[in-house]
């Protein structure tokens, strides 16, 4: 007689949404940490590496922002055919492994090449996580369901700093395995908690080919800016790089105008609100994520601060950030999003001009580096999440989730551009004056969060939805928020 084997009990229902919610909020926050845990972790990547330049090494941060970029529309677009519990579990699979590929790098190209296998698993989970989210819970419990989620991402930009001091004091190679654990228990349970989601599986494919292009045209402006100190600007191969972008990323433009699931809907850009915040955005994130490598570098390598003593000065800006995050949501209710994103990027520019004036050579933390991180802190937190909110705001509900997508990828290619022109500036430090090409950095910090301003004043009264009619299947709800 053969022993019957009893089928898996599922969780009680009054239990399994918020067991959803921990999953999918698992693989968010891994995403979201690698973001800030790595660029704590980059001084010490450097000298494991030596003889490699800062333009060689900043592909570690760059191709891993490309890459998300260009993939976060399609792979949402491909989780609706394939299966959202599917795709969140593969990338997260992937993102697993190649974290622990990153670890045992032996050499810079390995770890450039395990970065972008690691983008294009954070491109498939972040995406399909909110998807699977929104079904388990009722509309009463939404919004503090993708409350908490979102808030994940807060958190993991927060602990960043420390947490990749901490692990960075054993070696810069925890700061990838650290992930493998978490990875692993979520895809574990996942496997058995999530149900799959598809959509009509005879809707347009994403537009694979466009995404490529995209990644292209990013990577040689990338290329072109990063090499022009040492290529030089008027030399062919930056030329070349400068021509071929332009080049790259009109024919993507002309795509997306014919594809049937592009990875920018034009239509979307006529949208003022969407188009004035998602440029806003953009200048916004340029000068964030040159903010997040320049404070790193210049404590490590002017003020001569350990790794960890560097991952805890910064710990403030990331933790007030996540505080006025909140403030930023009542305030955006009560005045309009404009009124709270223009003056959040100005603050955010206060921040820099206070470094730009008081930081020197001698270290005085307290009176010259705390005030501009803790003010810089603000601006962030009353811009970035009121920048999304704004962006979709005037959309209708079917185009929520691209309108979504496009703004995340926007702030990625900002995160590339910001990196790239920083790594231009600074190029090599004069011993005799350490401080002038971060003076340099601050001001090109400043420059970019005004002009942040400037676009965020164009949005203009947000009132109800102004976008075209949907012209087909529509990707899965994308909102993801953090320092990334």
């Amino acid at each position: 007689m053969q022993p019957t084997i009893a089928a898996p009990v599922p969780p009680p229902q009054s239990k399994r949404p918020w067991q959803v919610l921990a999953i999918v909020s698992a693989g968010v926050f891994m995403a979201s940490l690698d973001v800030t845990i790595v660029n704590i972790a980059f001084p010490d990547i450097a000298a494991d590496f030596a003889g490699t330049s800062l333009a060689s090494l900043s592909w570690i941060l760059n191709a891993y922002a490309i890459v998300f970029a260009a993939l976060l529309v399609p792979a949402g677009r491909l989780a609706d055919t394939i299966g959202r519990k599917r795709g969140f579990l593969a990338g997260l699979s992937l993102f697993v492994v190649a974290s622990a590929l990153c670890a045992v790098a032996v050499s810079p190209g390995m770890l450039i090449a395990t970065r972008v296998v690691q983008a294009v698993g954070a491109a498939m989970l972040v995406p399909t996580s909110l998807a699977l989210l929104l079904p388990e819970f009722p509309p009463a419990k939404r919004a503090v369901a993708v409350g908490i989620w979102g808030a994940t991402a807060g958190v993991a930009a927060a602990i960043g700093p420390s947490l990749g001091g901490l692990l960075v004091e054993a070696s810069w190679r925890w700061v990838f395995f650290v992930n493998v654990p978490f990875g692993i228990a979520a895809a574990v349970a996942g496997r058995r908690i999530l149900v799959e989601v598809r959509e009509d599986s005879r809707s347009a494919l994403p537009d694979l080919a466009g995404a490529v292009m995209l990644a292209l045209a990013i990577g040689l402006l990338s290329l072109g800016i990063v090499k022009g100190p040492e290529w030089g600007w008027d030399s062919g191969k930056v030329i070349a790089s400068f021509a071929a972008a332009a080049a790259l990323t009109a024919a993507f433009f002309s795509r997306s105008a014919r594809h049937p699931a592009p990875v920018v809907e034009l239509g979307l850009l006529r949208v003022r609100s969407f188009a004035s915040a998602t440029t806003a955005a953009l200048l916004f994130s340029i000068a964030f994520f040159a903010m997040l490598l320049a404070t790193v570098l210049f404590l490590t390598q002017v003020w001569g601060y350990s790794t960890l003593k560097a991952g805890l000065a910064i710990s403030p800006g990331p933790l007030t950030a996540a505080v006025f995050s909140v403030i930023a949501g009542r305030l955006a209710g009560r005045f309009g999003q404009r009124a709270v994103a223009t003056p959040g990027s100005l603050i955010f520019a206060l921040g820099g001009f206070l470094w730009l004036e008081s930081l020197g050579p001698q270290p005085n933390y307290l009176a010259d580096f705390l005030p501009g991180m803790i003010i810089g802190g603000v601006g962030v937190g009353l811009t970035l999440s009121t920048l999304a909110s704004a962006a979709t705001a005037s959309l209708p509900p079917d185009r929520l989730a691209t309108g979504s997508g496009v703004f995340q990828m926007a702030r990625q290619i900002g995160a590339v551009l910001g990196i790239a022109i920083l790594v231009a500036i600074l190029g090599t430090p004069n011993p005799a004056d350490p401080t002038g090409t971060f003076d340099n950095a601050w001001a090109f910090m400043i420059l970019s969060s005004l002009g942040a301003g400037a676009a965020a004043s164009l949005m203009g009264r947000i009132g109800v939805a102004e976008a075209p009619p949907a012209r087909g299947p529509i990707a899965t709800p994308i909102a993801h928020e953090g320092a990334s």
